[in-house]
């Protein structure tokens, strides 16, 4: 028996690193997954975003776990769109028990330097679409009694980083909404918590950071990204560890908080 065998679990940015790894991670400890991603750019986003092959691929990976899996693509961002994809995804699979709300997107550079369409883009997706996410889920996990809700935040997300500031701000609001939430739907068997991770490796953060190459000297840089451990990032599985616990039963009891995977960053 998996440690979520037989649950259904929706999994948004799956298409690639750590969604993917998350998906992935899940099917591999029995559940059936409803895998989520935009496959296409995104404006004010300067790396590409996951494609239709990479969706395809994370769903190649479920089946290949031995699990059912609908792949979606949908922008999190369009709340109508993603309410209906994820009912309809529900219905066939017969229900909803984890929500894992991954998808998310960083752009990095001075203050002066980000524009409005920068600031749409990541708040949009990272808080706008991960509300989106828990809003379209909360009613099926209802139906099913409780369930656990786990969405990606960053240390972005509890620790201010330079030259991040809409990314560290929707980061911010994504835990924000977990304790709130934890404590609106307890009684209804809902868990809500976050992760917290450092660098992650082949991730969009790391994309995004390799494109600011006017402000990689900068000592605040260099500071804001250095980890405790002697090691630059971590890897998607290490995440999602962190995931498979707060989404299994393991954790039932545990609701409101924010998981750190940052290798010691916000020890320092």
């Amino acid at each position: 028996m998996g440690r979520v065998e037989n649950k259904i679990a929706l999994v948004t940015g799956a298409a690639r690193g750590q969604g993917r790894s998350h998906a992935v991670r899940l099917a591999g400890e029995g559940a059936d997954i409803i895998a989520v991603d935009i496959c296409a750019p995104i404006d004010g986003i300067g790396y590409p975003m996951a494609t239709h092959e990479d969706l395809e691929a994370t769903r190649d990976l479920v089946i290949k776990a031995g699990r059912r899996v609908i792949a979606l693509e949908v922008d999190i961002r369009e709340r109508h769109a993603l309410t209906e994809a994820v009912e309809a995804a529900v219905t066939e699979l017969g229900g909803l028990d984890i929500v894992v709300a991954n998808a998310g997107v960083a752009a990095l550079g001075r203050w002066s330097d980000l524009d409005w369409q920068q600031w749409d883009a990541i708040v949009g997706v990272n808080l706008t679409g991960t509300w989106n996410t828990m809003t379209a889920a909360i009613p099926h996990l209802r139906a099913r009694g409780g369930g656990s809700v786990v969405a990606t935040s960053s240390v972005a997300g509890v620790v201010g980083l330079p030259f991040a500031e809409a990314y560290a701000a929707s980061k911010h609001g994504v835990i924000g909404l977990v304790r709130s939430l934890s404590i609106e739907l307890a009684e209804e068997g809902i868990r809500f918590n976050a992760v917290c991770p450092t660098g992650v490796s082949g991730t969009g953060m790391l994309q995004a950071l390799a494109g600011v190459t006017d402000i990689e000297a900068d000592d605040r840089v260099k500071s804001a990204f250095l980890n405790a451990f002697q090691v630059d990032t971590v890897e998607p599985s290490d995440v999602s560890s962190a995931v498979l616990y707060l989404a299994s039963d393991e954790s039932r009891y545990v609701t409101g908080t924010a998981m750190s995977v940052d290798a010691g960053l916000i020890s320092l």
